[in-house]
């Protein structure tokens, strides 16, 4: 009888939620990328490789995933340095620091882009000072990694700061009353704690800074070759009615998209088997 009653499952119908959700992922996920490829194989074998290897598409290729990369490290590093300061110290405005970083949340895209061009155009609130300096963000493709960094940082600060509030300090008091210094408490305690949850966050900033749009094409420039964005060039075939050429595009970002994240996921998955082990 009590055998019997543990294999009770808590919540019932499974099949019944099994089926719901298998259907609600095929038509939300599945059905829409099947239909890219779908489209896709209207063309050619030659005619997908001249589209995928076009010159401006390689060039938003090297500059949409060179920049998505860029700055998801770039927000892996200061993210956790500030989810660090606002679980570790108190101090003045903690509160609306923590409250701004859910700020790019909730702003539109194209708000944010706009604001962004106001901020680091040549007469711009730094713009006007950096530009006798020679430093040009604005409609570079500097601005367009600025701009993926502001919109990828909350991923990390929020993957990483519960982490880092459920870790206790005892560790690092236990390390430095060993004789570890700061540098090797922080390397040896603090950051294995903290390394599944910070791959975590830069594979959801990678993720989303790939697809970005709305923030980006307004201080990107938009020059081809230059600072042009992949999303872009498919939204330009869109409008051109080459529905081919923009879902032979999509499909590359989709696979390359999927591959980098897979290795993330696997390498997240590594250290928290060794970890698991080490323990």
């Amino acid at each position: 009888m009590a055998g019997a009653y543990a294999n009770r499952k808590v919540l019932p119908g499974f099949k019944l939620t099994l089926g719901f959700t298998v259907a609600y992922l095929s038509l939300i996920v599945l059905v829409p990328l099947t239909a890219v490829f779908l489209k896709t194989s209207v063309l050619t074998a030659d005619q997908f490789w001249a589209q995928i290897t076009a010159p401006r598409a390689m060039a938003s290729y090297r500059l949409t995933f060179g920049a998505s990369l860029l700055a998801a490290a770039i927000n892996a590093v200061f993210g956790l340095m500030l989810a660090w300061a606002l679980v570790r110290y108190s101090f003045p405005g903690r509160k609306i620091v923590d409250a701004l970083i859910d700020l790019p949340f909730a702003l539109p895209t194209a708000v944010a882009g706009i604001s962004l061009t106001a901020i680091y155009a040549k007469n711009g609130w730094l713009g006007q000072f950096l530009e006798p300096l020679g430093i040009k963000i604005a409609f570079t493709p500097v601005g367009v990694l600025v701009a993926l960094i502001f919109i990828g940082l909350p991923f990390v600060v929020r993957t990483v700061q519960p982490i880092l509030e459920d870790l206790d300090t005892e560790y690092e008091e236990a390390a430095a009353s060993l004789g570890a210094s700061r540098w090797e408490t922080l390397r040896r305690v603090v950051i294995p704690a903290l390394f599944p949850a910070l791959l975590t966050g830069f594979a959801l900033a990678f993720a989303r800074a790939v697809g970005e749009y709305g923030s980006v094409i307004f201080i990107a420039g938009n020059m081809p070759l230059i600072s042009e964005i992949t999303p872009l060039i498919i939204i330009t075939k869109l409008e051109q009615y080459d529905y081919a050429g923009a879902t032979a595009i999509a499909s590359v970002m989709l696979v390359v998209s999927f591959v980098l994240l897979l290795v993330i996921n696997l390498l997240q998955a590594w250290v928290a088997r060794s970890g698991g082990k080490e323990s």
